[in-house]
């Protein structure tokens, strides 16, 4: 049994109708990929820094991007520890000074390192059943949420910064590390079993070995039983927890200022201090 009482009062959340963001490469408030921390991050990673923007004549090497990509995740999944933290729009920067931060959060991080590096990134925003995270908290159950609002990167790749979308392609965070990269092979998306939100792996390190998926996408589970359902099928097929789609935002920060975090403000309060230190592997 989830509740609705933690969830943030007076908001309507439905699908944004319109024009499909475009997405940027931007700093935001909490995408600040122009703090100190975030460029010397970069610059570690051995990616082209802020003040060196892609030439508008000479299209970005995608191959490239992900290469830098990659880097940068596998230094995160390294780096920032895993923990249960509430606050979805803590900065990027603060979280490199924690060194800690939730699968939220450290996706953040890895969007801002991208918009950083040139490549252009919005979040598609997705409501999903709490009862996907029981196995976290098995004790806990009558607390979590009956809605968990997630902020899923996508990326735009072989586009300059400031560049229209004509012939750039978008990659979802799944696709970009590789578990349902478009014309992957079987093993690329089969490797470990999918993910069940059980155990020590969180969704943040699973990215690199298995697809993701929200949309039950035909083949993105390779081997998986056809008939087989999110629940009781597939563990990389996720569809069925999703409650709603709330569509595509150039930015988390605007995902969060029109639908709210997942928590309201009094529970982030009070659960803040003892979840963002728990550690969630």
């Amino acid at each position: 049994m989830t509740s609705s009482l933690l969830r943030p009062r007076g908001r309507t959340r439905t699908v944004s109708v319109g024009v499909v963001p475009e997405g940027s490469t931007a700093p935001t408030r909490i995408l600040d990929w122009r703090d100190p921390r975030v460029t010397a991050l970069v610059r570690e990673l051995g990616a082209a820094g802020p003040a060196e923007p892609a030439d508008p004549a000479d299209p970005a090497d995608p191959v490239r991007q992900i290469e830098a990509l990659h880097r940068a995740h596998a230094w995160i999944a390294t780096a920032v520890r895993p923990v249960y933290s509430v606050q979805d729009e803590r900065p990027v920067s603060e979280v490199l000074r924690r060194g800690r931060g939730s699968c939220s959060q450290r996706l953040a991080v890895l969007e801002a390192v991208a918009r950083a590096y040139g490549v252009p990134t919005r979040v598609r925003g997705l409501l999903v059943d709490g009862t996907f995270w029981y196995p976290r908290f098995p004790r806990l159950r009558r607390i979590v949420p009956d809605q968990v609002l997630l902020a899923w990167p996508e990326f735009r790749l072989g586009s300059p910064a400031g560049a229209g979308a004509a012939g750039a392609s978008w990659l979802t965070v799944s696709q970009l590390l590789g578990g349902m990269r478009p014309g992957a092979g079987e093993q690329d998306g089969a490797q470990g079993g999918g993910f069940t939100n059980a155990g020590s792996e969180t969704l943040f390190e699973a990215l690199s070995r298995t697809a993701i998926d929200w949309d039950a996408a035909p083949a993105a589970c390779p081997g998986a039983d056809p008939g087989a359902t999110a629940r009781a099928g597939s563990a990389c097929d996720l569809s069925a927890y999703v409650l709603s789609d709330l569509g595509h935002h150039d930015s988390r920060d605007e995902l969060f200022a029109r639908h709210g975090q997942t928590l309201c403000g009094l529970a982030r309060l009070v659960a803040e201090p003892v979840l963002g230190r728990r550690g969630a592997a």
